[in-house]
């Protein structure tokens, strides 16, 4: 069975691995025993749980030869389908561990909102969703930079980019990428009438100065003096920073540090993650050409999730999912909606795994 010759390459590779961490030599060379150990961690959970299955294996052929004694077989027969059904769940949790992984889910983000549809009502809605993400940070200790911020009138967000730095940040997240509804009575509404109105979500993974090269060359750096609140000394010297990437036409801007030069580095920061998301985006374009997703075909301009404050509910578009707790959500109590997303995700993984 493939299934358990993949395992077994895993466990020999497991096993290899912890001789080399015993070998006194690779203590010296702390590069590599981190990239050692890192490797080493991530299989350890695969092959505990594969070990796991074998030892119920094991005892399921041991009750199996106790079916011969006919005093026994009843005994036998209860303790075989316990077996049984407890080797059904760790196939199925090896099978999940085996699925590929997503070479990002480690990264931290770039995360972006923008006001969309809805005026006032579409800012204000805009930073909520930012309050929100950043509680959800806060739970998971994250630590949340702002890189720009471009503030509305009424204390709303026309756009805010931040960088989210934690543990496996993309991978809780890069659900959230695409257009977020929200509908309810504007306090600025006489009649009572319902408005809708969307804010844009977008979450790139922070990309690696080795993975994403830009040559200066295809760069046009403009510096201006920022506009907005900070002072007379951010205001009045040439410290804002625009970056045009001349053969995407991508445009990044900072204005929120005094310092031209560290302007310069996060807006950088932001170009890198999006040249990354432009190329991941065009690879997987290219893998599922003429095929739509069972989560949607990925374009942000898809709606994802509505937040409906008259019936206290949020759902989720893509998987159909309702959960009537609109308050906690946007307390930043994200699982009951970010956890069902990923297992759908891992459900259509093992069924194309089954596919193919």
């Amino acid at each position: 069975m493939e299934f358990l010759s993949r395992l077994e390459s895993i466990e020999e590779k497991f096993e290899e691995l912890a001789r080399q961490m015993g070998d006194p030599a690779l203590v010296c060379d702390p590069d590599r025993y981190r990239q050692v150990a890192k490797s080493y961690a991530e299989l350890e959970k695969i092959v505990l749980k594969y070990r796991e299955y074998l030892s119920v294996r094991s005892q399921i052929q041991d009750a199996e030869a106790m079916l011969k004694d006919e005093e026994m077989r009843a005994v036998a027969r209860e303790e075989i389908d316990s077996l049984q059904a407890r080797q059904n769940t760790l196939t199925a949790g090896l099978r999940l561990l085996l699925l590929p992984k997503d070479p990002n889910d480690e990264k931290n983000v770039i995360l972006e909102i923008r006001a969309g549809a809805g005026g006032e009502e579409a800012s204000l809605f805009a930073a909520e969703l930012f309050r929100m993400y950043n509680r959800y940070a806060e739970s998971r200790n994250w630590q949340i930079e702002v890189l720009s911020m471009s503030n509305a009138t009424l204390g709303g967000i026309k756009e805010v980019i931040a960088l989210i730095n934690g543990a496996r940040v993309y991978s809780r997240l890069k659900n959230e990428s695409g257009v977020h509804r929200v509908q309810r009575v504007p306090e600025t509404e006489a009649s009572g009438r319902i408005h809708t109105s969307t804010a844009t979500v977008a979450v790139l993974p922070e990309a690696d100065d080795v993975q994403i090269k830009v040559n200066e060359k295809d760069l046009r750096i403009d510096t201006f003096c920022s506009t907005g609140p900070g002072g007379q000394g951010v205001n009045t010297t040439y410290s804002a920073i625009r970056i045009t990437h001349l053969p995407t036409g991508l445009v990044v801007q900072c204005q929120d540090e005094r310092s031209q030069h560290k302007n310069k580095n996060r807006a950088m920061k932001v170009l890198r993650s999006r040249l990354l998301d432009l190329e991941t985006q065009k690879q997987r374009d290219a893998i599922a050409r003429d095929r739509r997703s069972q989560v949607g075909t990925g374009e942000r301009s898809e709606k994802i999730r509505t937040y409906n404050f008259p019936q206290n509910r949020v759902t989720d578009h893509r998987i159909n999912l309702t959960v009537h707790r609109l308050t906690q959500t946007l307390e930043g109590d994200l699982e009951p909606l970010i956890e069902p997303m990923i297992a759908h995700q891992q459900a259509e993984s093992l069924k194309e795994e089954v596919r193919v």
